[in-house]
């Protein structure tokens, strides 16, 4: 489920209009991964 969200994420970054706002996009983006990753270590 999230790596769709994620996906889902990289689309919204390619359909943005404009530089900034792809910025914010990739940021978002960022912070859902690193979010992921320390919930997947907090697992193990």
């Amino acid at each position: 489920m999230t790596r769709l969200l994620v996906l889902l994420a990289l689309l919204a970054v390619s359909a943005c209009e404009t530089i900034e706002g792809a910025g914010r996009d990739l940021e978002m983006t960022g912070e859902a991964i690193t979010e992921e990753a320390q919930e997947t270590q907090a697992g193990m």
